[in-house]
Formats: structure tokens, sequence, C-alpha cells
């Protein structure tokens, strides 16, 4: 049975050429790039050579006087990367002790946030409207002379919204404090400026952009004291110990270089295939819901909501078939309450439970789009018939 895809805002296929490119830095080409020697040193040229990629796809275009992309630091992942961030901006401004973020952020962001405020940090989290826009207002009121950071993800992983950051930006230097965004879904999707809007702190993940597992980047504008998170050797500029996962940073590289030159026709591809995913359940299937800002949210992602039903009946349902695609609600491992983001968008707790994300990538086809609508019909139909919820709602 052939498996379709559908769950690229959890990871993405490594890409044939970007495993082509890391498969030399395994077994031939394996120094240390921190060695004196040439073996070791032509491996640190490379890396260079992989920071610059990264550094155009987030549109940092400083060098420093050998060349070098010096703001793109690499990490393991983007909750490192998210971590560290945080981190380095509250010890940047010293003297403020508050962080202002979003009610429905990764819980990379959430779960540090709580850390800081157990140690005595304030943590203002901005809610979001019934589409899952970000009130803009109250983000003015809560950035203060207090607050160190402002830190909101550039587009929401389980709805696709995108978040106004240019604006969000200039609000948080207007008050002296700085500026953090998770892009961790929006790279390589959206077009991102981060010299043109200013932004300081920018966190990326590979495998979100067809890069292998376990290496992200920091974007950390030049001429803000950093405080690294994790220390050791001179490795990255003294910002983060630990020898370079070389093979994946050059991948990442060239992943980001792929994804630079292929961005808007990609978009418009997947797009296409996400808008006709939608057309076909939405005339097909009554009582469904599609979440989030229609207008500004990510190409791929579609977070659909079908009243009276649970989503893991529709997940393995789906996944009888091939199809893969993930859950909008948390009701696995014991939780009976829907994920944090639709709460905070106010989605009904009878069409919040039975949603759905579809999450394309470029390698998908119409073909597998029309397959899967035609399989959500029966399965739809078929889990509504034995739901006391539905006989009741409808």
């Amino acid at each position: 049975m052939k498996t379709i895809y559908l769950d690229n805002n959890a990871t993405t296929a490594v890409r044939p050429e970007v495993l082509e490119k890391m498969l030399p830095f395994f077994c031939e080409r394996y120094g240390n790039p921190s060695s004196i020697h040439t073996f070791g040193g032509s491996v640190a040229a490379e890396i260079e050579e992989a920071r610059c990629r990264c550094a155009e796809l987030l549109g940092a275009g400083f060098r420093d006087r050998d060349g070098k992309a010096s703001e793109i630091i690499f990490t393991s992942c983007g909750t490192e990367s998210d971590n560290t961030a945080l981190h380095a901006a509250l010890k940047a401004r010293p003297g403020r002790n508050k962080v202002v973020t979003s009610a429905v952020e990764h819980p990379a962001i959430l779960h540090y946030c709580e850390k800081l405020n157990r140690e005595g940090v304030e943590v203002v989290k901005i809610p979001v409207d019934e589409r899952g826009r970000l009130d803009m207002e109250a983000l003015k009121r809560s950035v203060d002379e207090k607050t160190a950071v402002v830190s909101l993800m550039w587009a929401n992983n389980e709805t696709g919204t995108i978040f106004p950051i240019a604006e969000a930006v200039k609000i948080a230097h207007a008050a002296g404090a700085l500026c953090h965004s998770d892009a961790v879904q929006a790279a390589g999707k959206e077009l991102i400026d981060a010299d043109g809007i200013g932004i300081d702190f920018l966190s990326v993940s590979g495998h979100k952009l067809h890069a292998p597992k376990g290496v992200g980047i920091l974007f950390a504008r030049r001429g803000i004291p950093f405080a690294p998170l994790i220390w050791g050797g001179h490795q990255e500029r003294m910002r983060r110990g630990g020898t370079e996962n070389v093979a994946s940073v050059i991948g990442l590289g060239e992943a980001c270089r792929l994804a630079r030159l292929e961005r808007e026709t990609a978009r418009k591809h997947i797009a296409a295939l996400r808008d006709h995913l939608e057309q076909e359940v939405s005339s097909r299937i009554p009582r469904i819901r599609i979440n989030g800002d229609l207008e500004h949210r990510l190409c791929n992602t579609s977070s659909i909501s079908f009243e009276y039903i649970e989503g893991e009946s529709i997940l393995m349902l789906l996944d009888m078939n091939g199809i893969c695609a993930s859950s909008g609600s948390a009701c696995t491992t014991g939780s009976l309450e829907p994920s944090h983001v639709l709460r905070a968008m106010n989605v009904p707790y009878t069409a919040a439970h039975g949603t759905i994300r579809f999450s394309l990538s470029a390698a998908n086809t119409l073909e597998e789009i029309d397959f899967t609508a035609a399989c959500l019909v029966p399965a739809i139909e078929r889990l509504r018939q034995i739901s006391p919820y539905w006989r009741e709602g409808k």
C-alpha cells in the first residue's frame, strides 16, 4: 500500500539532493572542523559555506571581515534555538524581567516560559481571536520598559496562521526590548527578511525543510550581547559548545539553498493542492470548520474540524488507507482536552476534538489529494453514524 504523507509540519523527508551532499561527510571527509590540519580545515570551510546558504534563506546579509555569515549559529534543533534565544535575550537586557509571547506558541517556547516564570520572570501571553490572529492592541499594551524580549512564532504549526512579525519588531524595539521569532514552520515557505524587519533572534529547524533531524539554526543579530546556553569548546564562535553535526549542517545548507531557489514555484503548487483538498471536503462533508486565518496562513497547512467525532478515530481510518496526517487535539495519552491552540481560539469542543491537520509538501500530487478526500467521506460518515454526539448535535 502506498503511503500518502500529509504530515509535513511534523517532519519532512530528506531530499535526495540533500542526502547526496551529506554522504561524503560520514566516511570520506570525516575530519573534525576544529582540527588544525588540512583534512579537518577543509570541512570547516564547507560549514561556513552552509552557514552562508542558511543566511541567504533568512535574509541575513551581514558578512564579517572573513566573509562569514557570523549571525548564524548552528544548533541541534528548533527547541534549542528557541530556548537559547530567550536565555540570551534576558541576559542581554539586565534589569528587565519580563517576556511577552502568545498563547499559541510551540511548547518549546511555552514550557521554557513556564520554567522562567517559576524563577521569577514575568510572562505575558497575548491572546488570539477565533481565527488565530494575534491581538495586536494587547501586544502594544503589554510591551513596556520591563520587557526584555517579545517572542512570537512566525506561523502557527497547527493552523498555519501567520503573525505580523515586522510590526511586532517595531513594538518591541520602541520599548527597548528585543524580538525573537520561532520561524520553524515558516522557513522555506514564507519570504523571511531578517535584515529588512530588523529582528534580533530567529529560530529554524532543519527537519521541517527537508534537511535531517538533529540540526537547527539560531539567527542572532550582531551587536547584541550573547550569553550561550550550552558551554564547551570554541565552536560557533564560543556561542554554542560541542563538535558540529557536520553532515547535517552541510545538508541543512543545501536544503536552504534549494528552498530559496524553489520557494515561489513550490508555494503555488502546494497552495493549489491545499485549496483543492478544502474544496473537496467542504463540498462533500457537512458540519466542518476550517481553522485559522484563511487569508494569511502557510501555503501547506489545513486544519479541518469535523464536528461531533474524535480526531484520533479519523486518523486511524485514514492510516488504514496509508494516509498520514495528525490531530489538532491532545486527546491521546489520557488527556481529554483539545490542543492549547484550539482552546485559545475558542473553537467549540464539539469541533475541536475532531480536528485534523493536513500539512503538504511539494512532493504531494493532485491524485493523492483526491484519494484522501475520497477516503475521508466514508470515514466521517461511519464515525458519525456511531457517535451519540452527532445524533444529538445535528
